[in-house]
């Protein structure tokens, strides 16, 4: 079991993650490249944004989303 300090350093690791592929599926959606590696890109992107929301989500329990959603909103 993770300390109380710990803890909040997954958190907020976790959280950092989870904005880095948001914006790099963002990005994917501008760049150059076109059809379906773009797709295929921004799908890897999000699935993996989904991986992080469920680490984070044994972490802090049914707060997680609220939490992505603010720290997506703030980036």
């Amino acid at each position: 079991m993770l300390g109380a300090q710990e803890q909040r350093s997954e958190v907020a690791r976790l959280l950092s993650q989870i904005s880095a592929e948001y914006e790099a599926a963002k990005q994917g959606m501008t760049g150059l490249a076109y059809g379906t590696s773009q797709h295929e890109f921004i799908t890897a992107r999000m699935e993996h944004m989904g991986q992080l929301h469920n680490q984070l989500h044994t972490l802090v329990g049914d707060l997680a989303i609220a939490m992505v959603a603010e720290q997506l909103t703030n980036s």
